[in-house]
């Protein structure tokens, strides 16, 4: 399968300051990619080392493009949302569409159009007068109406209302099925469950994981909720079931529930380094 990113040993210093360290990761054309980690990571430097926003050590291409030497051709190929776009406030949301079709010498107007109306966006008004959620739809308009190849989104669905999520989600998925790719950078992570079929986790500027989100949400510790000798306990317990149950067996055991992790525990694993503790 081609690879629509590849990202191979990008490092980004600010003077003295961490940025990323030898990250690499790929993603697969068609895919819907997490790319997760904690505010400080390194996330955005990768996004804007993508872009050609920063200079950087190491190599990225994308869509077959080197992302240095041919940044300028991968723009009209990228619909890029950053988590807080900021338009001219006195202008209305029709002449912003115009201007980001413009700027790509792209005729969007059909596309926006369609776009508008499934995501309710009313392009008669000003951005000033819109709230954080409508500003948001705006944004993802921009980002989508000239029908790219890869779509990089950094946290697009905060402000969001729970439908307008959804109809998002709904016309990604509809680009990929014709072929497009999304670079998804969320910290919702039941998104991740739902929608990316791989994912990458950054900490600290460094790769921790990648990998499907199936195998890096398959685990062996359960969360285990009991009433112990009159204590409440609520923790996650990663040894063997029947050790265990022998470890409880000399306690007074008056209420026991073990369950599976939910996805938000599994993946604050990556983002912490600690231990569950045992009984």
């Amino acid at each position: 399968m081609r690879q629509a990113i590849e990202i191979t040993g990008l490092t980004k210093h600010y003077g003295k300051h961490r940025g990323v360290e030898q990250v690499s990761f790929s993603v697969s054309e068609g895919d819907i990619f997490g790319f997760l980690g904690p505010n400080g990571a390194g996330k955005s430097t990768t996004i804007r080392s993508m872009l050609g926003f920063l200079q950087y050590e190491g190599d990225i291409r994308i869509l077959g493009k080197d992302a240095r030497r041919d940044h300028v051709a991968l723009l009209r190929e990228i619909g890029y949302m950053p988590s807080e776009a900021n338009f001219y406030p006195e202008m209305r949301v029709r002449e912003v569409l115009r201007l980001a079709a413009d700027v790509r010498g792209a005729d969007c107007s059909a596309e926006a159009a369609k776009l508008c109306e499934r995501l309710e966006v009313d392009t008669g008004r000003r951005i000033s007068e819109l709230s954080l959620g409508n500003r948001k739809k705006v944004s993802i308009v921009c980002a989508m109406q000239h029908r790219p190849r890869l779509f990089i989104f950094d946290e697009p669905t905060s402000g969001l209302d729970p439908l307008m999520q959804n109809t998002f989600f709904e016309l990604i998925g509809e680009y990929v099925r014709e072929g497009a790719t999304c670079l998804l950078s969320t910290h919702v992570l039941p998104e991740v469950k739902r929608y990316c079929r791989n994912v990458a986790i950054l900490k600290e500027g460094r790769l921790v994981s990648s990998g499907s989100v199936s195998d890096l949400t398959h685990t062996n510790a359960k969360r285990v909720q009991a009433v112990i000798d009159g204590e409440e306990r609520d923790y996650l317990y990663s040894g063997d079931l029947n050790t265990l149950l022998s470890e409880l067996a000399g306690h007074n055991v008056t209420q026991l529930n073990i369950t599976d992790p939910s996805i938000e525990e599994i993946f604050m694993g990556y983002y912490e380094e600690k231990s569950g503790k045992e009984a």
